[in-house]
C-alpha cells in the first residue's frame, strides 16, 4: 500500500517536472527583460523606487498568477480541457435551458481571446530570443551587429524542427527550465544576502506608493510590470496536457521562489551597483555572462515552443468548433493526440516572428509592441470566469461580484497601461488579432449561410424513399454513405448520383458529423442511428472538439449490430462545391463570400480531415451561387 502510495507521489512530482518545462518557459523569461524596462522611461533607480518596482511585480504574480490562475481558474476544466476556447464553451453548455448558448456575445468574447493569443504568439518567440542573445552583448558589445542574425537563426530553427514534434525533445524540457529557475532563485538571493533591506518590497504599499511618487510615469511603469506576468494564461491553457495539480505544484514549489527571488536580487543589485547596465545580466560576474546567456537562450527556446504548441493546439479545437476552415494536420505522436503540427500555423507565425525581429531589433523595441494582447486575453477570460462562477460553481451574486471587481481592476489597470504602446507597435498585435476574428467570422458565416442554402435546395429523406418505393430504381450490393446535414436532408452528391448514374446501393446512409461544446462526447452520445426504409438509414457521430474526427475508427465502433461497416464494401460520396457569387449583394457582403470561397479552396479535403479511404472516395461537384 505504502509502496503504491509511493510511486503515486513519484508520477505527480515527475508530471509536475514536464510541466514546469512546457507550461512555465514563457513567464520564466520574463525576468530578461521585465524589471529593466520598469525604468526605460527615465525612471530614477534609486533604492525606494527599485524596491516599488520589485513589489509591484512580486504582487502582480500573486494576484494574477497565483490567485486568478492557479487557485481558481485551473478549476474550470472542460473535462480536463483548458484554455479560452474551452471555457467558453463549458459556459454556454452550462445553461443553455436558460439561452446562455444563443447569447453571441458568449462565443465573441472566446473568439476575441483565441486570436489574442495567436497574436501573443507572434511576439514571444521573439522577445524572448532576442532577450536572451542580447546578453552576448554585455560582455562583448562589438558583437551587437550580430544579435538579429543570430536570432534570426534561432527561430529558423525552432519552426524548422516542428514538423518532428515536441515528444523526442519534450523530456528535456521539464530539467532545463528547472536549471533555469534555480539559477534565478541562486542569483537573486545572492544579491538579496548582500543587501537585505531589498526584501522590505514584499510589503504592497512599496508598490502603491512608488506608482504614487511616480505618477507622471504611472502608464509606462504598469506596462512593464505587466510584462513579468505575460505567459501566466499559458497556465490554464495548457491543462490539457497536465493536471492541475501539477501545474499547481511546479509554480508554487519552483516558479514562484525563482522568479520572486531573482526579482528581489534584481532591486537589490541596483542598489549595491547602481552603474550596472544590465539588471539581469549583471547579476553574475563577467566569466558567467557567457553560460548565463547560453541557458537563457536555452529557455527561451523551450518559451517559444510552449507557445507555437499552443497555437496548433488552438487552431485544431477552432477547426473543430467550425471557426476555421479544415488545415492539413499532422500528428507526431503516436501516444498523445494533442501533440499536431499545421503546416500553414508553423510557416506563418515564423514569417511573423522573422518579420518582428528585423523590424525592431531590440527586445526593449518589442517591448512596446508587447503586452495589450495579453492584457485583452486576461480582460476577457475575466468577463467568462464571471459567468462560469455563477452557472457551473453557482456562486451567489454578491460573490460573483465582489471577484469580477477585484480581477477587473486589475486587468483593467493594465489594459489601460498597455493602451498607450498602441501607437508605439502596439497596434501590431491587435491588428492581427481582429483580422483572425475576421476570418473566423467570416468562416461561420459562410458556412451558415451555405447550410441555409442547402437546406432549401435540399428535399426531405422521406420524399425521395417514398418515390424510390414507386420506382424501380436499379440497386447494387454495397454501402453508401453521404454526408449531410444536421436535418437528413437528401445531399446534391446523392441527388446528382442519382441523376447521372441511374443506380443506388443497397443501403445508403446519410452521415452527419458534429462537434460538441464538450471537448469529449461521452459514451452515450457518441451517435445515434436511425433507419428510413428502403435501406436507408440517418447516421450522427458526434466528436468532442479536442477529439480526432476518424469517422471509419467511429463507424467500426458503432455499426456493430445489423448495419455493419465493411471497408471493402463502402464507398463515401462527398460533394465537391464552388461557390459563385450571386448578384444583388452589396459590397460588404461580395467581399466576405469571395473571402470564404477562397478559404474553402484552400481547406484540407473531407477525405483527409476525417481520415477516409482515399480508394473508397467518390467525389462529385457542383457549383452553387451564395
Amino acid at each position: 500500500m505504502g509502496h503504491s502510495a509511493s510511486q503515486k507521489k513519484s508520477a505527480q512530482w515527475k508530471l509536475a517536472l514536464g510541466a514546469l518545462g512546457i507550461v512555465f518557459g514563457d513567464i520564466g523569461t520574463s525576468p530578461l527583460y521585465a524589471f529593466r524596462e520598469c525604468f526605460a522611461d527615465h525612471v530614477d533607480a534609486t533604492a525606494q523606487n527599485l524596491s516599488g518596482a520589485a513589489s509591484l511585480i512580486i504582487w502582480s504574480l500573486i494576484a494574477i498568477v497565483s490567485f486568478k490562475y492557479v487557485a481558481l481558474i485551473l478549476r474550470l476544466d472542460n473535462k480536463g480541457e483548458g484554455g479560452i476556447l474551452s471555457l467558453s464553451a463549458l459556459v454556454r453548455g452550462s445553461r443553455a435551458a436558460q439561452g446562455l448558448r444563443d447569447r453571441p456575445w458568449v462565443f465573441a468574447v472566446g473568439l476575441l481571446g483565441a486570436a489574442l493569443i495567436y497574436a501573443d504568439g507572434m511576439i514571444t518567440p521573439a522577445i524572448s530570443v532576442l532577450s536572451a542573445v542580447e546578453g552576448l552583448t554585455v560582455k562583448a558589445p562589438n558583437l551587437a551587429d550580430s544579435v538579429v542574425p543570430i536570432a534570426v537563426g534561432i527561430i529558423i530553427g525552432v519552426f524548422a524542427i516542428q514538423r518532428h514534434g515536441t515528444g523526442k525533445v519534450g523530456v528535456l524540457f521539464g530539467p532545463i527550465i528547472l536549471l533555469w529557475f534555480v539559477t534565478l532563485g541562486v542569483l537573486g538571493l545572492r544579491w538579496i544576502i548582500a543587501c537585505p533591506s531589498v526584501l522590505w518590497s514584499l510589503n504592497p504599499m512599496n508598490g502603491l506608493m512608488f506608482l504614487v511618487h511616480q505618477h507622471t510615469h504611472a502608464v509606462p511603469i504598469l506596462a512593464a510590470v505587466f510584462l513579468s506576468v505575460t505567459g501566466g494564461e499559458a497556465l490554464y491553457a495548457d491543462l490539457g496536457h497536465f493536471s492541475a495539480a501539477a501545474i499547481r505544484r511546479a509554480w508554487y514549489f519552483v516558479a514562484f521562489p525563482g522568479l520572486a527571488l531573482n526579482y528581489l536580487g534584481q532591486a537589490a543589485l541596483m542598489q549595491v551597483r547602481p552603474e550596472s547596465t544590465h539588471s539581469f545580466y549583471n547579476l553574475v560576474s563577467e566569466s558567467g555572462i557567457l553560460p548565463l546567456t547560453i541557458l537563457a537562450t536555452a529557455a527561451a527556446i523551450i518559451a517559444s515552443q510552449a507557445l507555437i504548441s499552443g497555437a496548433f493546439s488552438l487552431t485544431s479545437q477552432a477547426i473543430q468548433l467550425g471557426c476555421l476552415p479544415r488545415l492539413r494536420m499532422l500528428y507526431t505522436s503516436e501516444t498523445e493526440k494533442g501533440q499536431v503540427y499545421l503546416p500553414p500555423v508553423n510557416w506563418l507565425l515564423m514569417l511573423a516572428c522573422l518579420f518582428l525581429i528585423t523590424n525592431f531589433e531590440k527586445s526593449s523595441n518589442l517591448a512596446a509592441a508587447y503586452g495589450i494582447s495579453i492584457s485583452l486575453t486576461m480582460t476577457v477570460t475575466t468577463l467568462l470566469f464571471y459567468q462560469a462562477s455563477r452557472t457551473v460553481w453557482h456562486w451567489s451574486p454578491w460573490k460573483s461580484n465582489l471577484a469580477l471587481v477585484a480581477f477587473l481592476l486589475i486587468d483593467l489597470a493594465f489594459l489601460i497601461a498597455n493602451g498607450a504602446k498602441i501607437f508605439h507597435g502596439g497596434w501590431m498585435p491587435l491588428v492581427v488579432a481582429f483580422a483572425i476574428i475576421f476570418l473566423m467570422t467570416t468562416w461561420r458565416w459562410g458556412r451558415e449561410r451555405l447550410g441555409k442554402h442547402m437546406e432549401k435546395t435540399s428535399i426531405p429523406a422521406t420524399m425521395l424513399i417514398d418515390d424510390l418505393a414507386r420506382k424501380n430504381v436499379h440497386r447494387v450490393s454495397g454501402t453508401a454513405f453521404y454526408m449531410c446535414g444536421k436535418t437528413g436532408g437528401i445531399p446534391l452528391a446523392l441527388l446528382h448520383n442519382l441523376k447521372h448514374n441511374q443506380v443506388l446501393h443497397e443501403r445508403v446512409i446519410l452521415l452527419h458529423v458534429e462537434t460538441l461544446d464538450a471537448s469529449h462526447a461521452m459514451l452515450e452520445e457518441r451517435f445515434d442511428l436511425l433507419e428510413l426504409g428502403q435501406g436507408f438509414c440517418l447516421l450522427h457521430l458526434r466528436f468532442g472538439f479536442s477529439e480526432t474526427p476518424n469517422v471509419p475508427v467511429m463507424l467500426k465502433e458503432c455499426l456493430t449490430g445489423e448495419v455493419k461497416y465493411e471497408p471493402q464494401k463502402s464507398t463515401f460520396f462527398l460533394g465537391r462545391e464552388t461557390y459563385a457569387v450571386r448578384r444583388g449583394l452589396n459590397g460588404w457582403e461580395r467581399f466576405r463570400l469571395v473571402i470564404f470561397a477562397w478559404m474553402t479552396r484552400n481547406a484540407t479535403p473531407a477525405t483527409a480531415y476525417f481520415s477516409l479511404p482515399p480508394s473508397r472516395v467518390v467525389e462529385l461537384g457542383a457549383q452553387i451561387s451564395l
